[in-house]
């Protein structure tokens, strides 16, 4: 199982690719700190019967980028009764112009660990290609192609296209939670919504946008996506509302602690 990295649609044929002058670099971001809780939304027919879980999210403003940190843990029932733990723990710096970015992604399941990915990526210029080179699982270095945005620049974008009108792009996306490189993303723009009521004062004061990605292997033509999710985003890159489609099952993701964080 792949846990996301929030902070992750049907592929549109005609999706429209977002040029790199528009990425949407300078979109406000919020440094923040929010707090979710996870309940099971569907189970399509597999070995998951009930699950439950939290998921902590907080991004701080380091002056020179971004420090992220979020921690996804659930507990998983199957058929027979037996319940699972599963946590990915996921740390990451990205430098605000977007061209720097280092990660830190383990996941356990009953405390063993099954997956972890340590490294750093840069690119060459903002739409240019780059490189990500991995230290853990083991000591490579992949290319990555033109185009490719780092999670913060990559929600951003997506608030951007929103902002502006789309409603189909495309982006690849770099966010270091396996070892395979760039995948591609698809987002589906569903609505740009105007301030409405809401318990957190800095979100009621902004518009905001529901949202559809799917993801795809980069490096192959399997038009099956490895991992969906749906989301409403602020104009500031907080979201809510998420509905995290691991193929098996869907949890839903609904925040219940907001906390606004000093800028740098």
């Amino acid at each position: 199982m792949r846990f996301p990295a929030m902070p992750a649609a049907v592929l549109a044929l005609c999706a429209l690719a977002l040029p790199a002058d528009a990425a949407g670099l300078n979109t406000a971001s919020a440094a923040h700190r929010a707090v979710y809780n996870l309940t099971l939304a569907s189970s399509r027919g597999g070995d998951v019967v009930a699950a439950t879980g939290t998921m902590g999210y907080e991004v701080i403003d380091a002056c020179d980028g971004w420090a992220v940190r979020q921690r996804l843990s659930m507990t998983l029932t199957n058929s027979e009764g037996q319940d699972v733990q599963m946590v990915s723990d996921y740390a990451t710096w990205e430098s605000k112009d977007g061209l720097k970015f280092r990660f830190h992604m383990k996941q356990t399941t009953d405390t063993a660990v099954t997956s972890q990915t340590d490294g750093d990526a840069k690119l060459e210029r903002t739409g240019g290609p780059g490189t990500a080179h991995y230290t853990v699982p083991e000591d490579t270095t992949k290319p990555l192609p033109a185009g490719t945005l780092f999670p913060m620049a990559h929600t951003s974008a997506i608030v951007a296209a929103a902002q502006s009108g789309k409603k189909f792009v495309t982006l690849p996306l770099f966010d270091g939670t396996d070892d395979s490189g760039a995948e591609d993303s698809s987002v589906v723009v569903l609505d740009w919504k105007q301030p409405a009521p809401n318990k957190y004062p800095l979100l009621a004061s902004l518009p905001s946008t529901r949202v559809r990605l799917a993801f795809f292997d980069h490096s192959s033509s399997n038009e099956t996506p490895t991992y969906q999710v749906g989301m409403r985003y602020w104009e500031n890159g907080v979201a809510d509302n998420l509905q995290m489609d691991f193929g098996d099952f869907v949890m839903n993701a609904t925040m219940t602690n907001f906390e606004p964080l000093h800028k740098c």
